[in-house]
């Protein structure tokens, strides 16, 4: 059974035990936009205890704000009863919920476009708020006061504009305007839910714009003032001739394809964060960046600590900001250097960080080309990509733990990766040679 099929038989089983249920928000949006929805939720006038009380797996995750998820065939299924909120006072929970019905319980959500109840059944659509008009028009608008809906949960300040980016609508003038009156209102969101939409936002095909609408709300400046430095950093046109260091990376964002890693528009947005602080001019009349990827490499550390992200990503992406300048020397390096690169465990990324990198500036991709002409050559020679000796066989040597080991193991893979030999007996015949064993 599809995801759809699932959620329907959830829905059949409440309405059988004499519940209203409907399908409602994202889901009934995309549906109606013609777009597979990635995750249904459902809205009913069951309470939490009667919803439990039907399926036989469920997870309370917000039983006071009557959600239940429902567990059935490998899947995971919101299921929330109608309500009414009110009381908000730390720009995200209420303190106060009542079970309601679901015309009271549309017009308590964000965005007309999410506030739809479809029944399935009948294929009914409830619209008590002017959501299939704003669809139609391409809009994105709150249901009833701005302010009060950005009040009441300031993330909404960012999912507004994720909305507006990620389904290529326009933000009604009304709503914009309170928008950016409350932007400074998303600073006191907690880190992992400002990330969690900031990763929505810049996803490709619709990074460039979700940037332009940032820096549009003046919520740019509270969430990413690094990147704002950004907008007037002015670069070099002989190698850049699209202008600012901002400018580079809205146009990076535009080019990145759909699959691309997750990590990918963070590497994007932050290779060149040092610039505006280590910008200068030389005596040849050009500006120069000297060192702005090992001050990058670090912003970007301190920038994804503070947004919350996991560890292993902090660590992918300083290693693409701090390695990204060194691809312009691809050429020139000797075949141990290069080969050593091409091993790198992050170089796909780095490979397409630095395509995107040439495609928004100068538009060369010939060391690109190179470096993918040399990554198959590699991988059609296996017996270079495994050392041929560890530190356990310079042990057996009579080699002690230490720098000398440390020398020996680096010396004994450049010259395996320059081909000078490649069998374990020819690398431990050289060390002999070298130590005088």
């Amino acid at each position: 059974m599809t995801q759809r099929e699932i959620a329907i038989e959830i829905l059949k089983r409440l309405q059988q035990a004499g519940h209203e249920a409907y399908f409602v928000g994202g889901c009934v949006r995309d549906e109606l936009r013609g777009v597979n929805p990635q995750d249904y939720d459902i809205a009913t006038g069951a309470h939490p205890e009667e919803i439990q009380a039907l399926f036989s797996k469920t997870v309370g995750v917000g039983e006071n704000y009557g959600v239940i998820i429902v567990l059935k065939d490998g899947g995971q299924f919101e299921v929330a009863t109608f309500r009414t909120e009110d009381g908000y006072q730390d720009g995200r929970r209420p303190t106060k919920v009542q079970f309601s019905d679901a015309k009271t319980d549309a017009s308590r959500r964000d965005f007309t476009v999410n506030g739809l109840f479809l029944d399935p059944l009948t294929d009914t659509v409830h619209d008590w708020i002017g959501g299939q008009s704003d669809l139609n028009r391409k809009v994105i608008r709150t249901i009833g006061s701005p302010e009060e809906r950005f009040a009441e949960d300031h993330l909404r300040l960012l999912r507004a504009i994720r909305f507006a980016a990620q389904l290529d609508y326009h933000i009604e003038p009304g709503t914009f305007a309170a928008l950016r009156a409350q932007a400074s209102l998303i600073g006191t969101v907690s880190a992992e839910r400002v990330r969690d939409e900031l990763c929505k936002l810049f996803s490709p095909p619709h990074a460039a714009r979700g940037l332009d609408l940032l820096l549009e709300s003046g919520l740019l400046e509270h969430v990413l003032p690094e990147l704002a430095a950004t907008i007037d950093c002015e670069q070099s046109s002989d190698f850049h001739p699209e202008g600012s260091v901002f400018n580079h990376i809205r146009l990076m964002l535009s080019l990145m394809s759909k699959d691309a890693s997750h990590i990918l528009p963070w590497t994007v947005l932050l290779h060149d964060i040092a610039k505006p602080h280590t910008s200068s001019v030389g005596n040849d009349g050009r500006i120069h960046f000297y060192s702005h990827e090992k001050i990058g490499a670090e912003m970007t550390k301190n920038i994804l600590r503070r947004l919350r992200f996991p560890r292993v990503d902090i660590e992918a992406a300083a290693q693409v900001v701090c390695h990204h300048m060194q691809f312009k020397d691809a050429k020139k390096m000797r075949k141990a250097t290069l080969r050593r690169m091409l091993l790198r465990p992050n170089f796909d990324l780095e490979l397409e960080q630095h395509r995107l990198d040439c495609l928004g500036s100068h538009g060369k991709l010939d060391i690109y080309d190179f470096l993918c002409e040399q990554k198959l050559l590699l991988e059609e020679k296996p017996v270079l990509l495994a050392p041929l000796v560890d530190g356990k066989d310079l042990l057996d040597l009579g080699i002690e733990s230490g720098p000398l080991m440390g020398k020996l193991l680096n010396e004994i893979m450049d010259k395996q990766l320059s081909e000078e030999f490649s069998t374990r007996e020819e690398a431990l015949t050289w060390v002999k040679e070298k130590t005088a064993l």
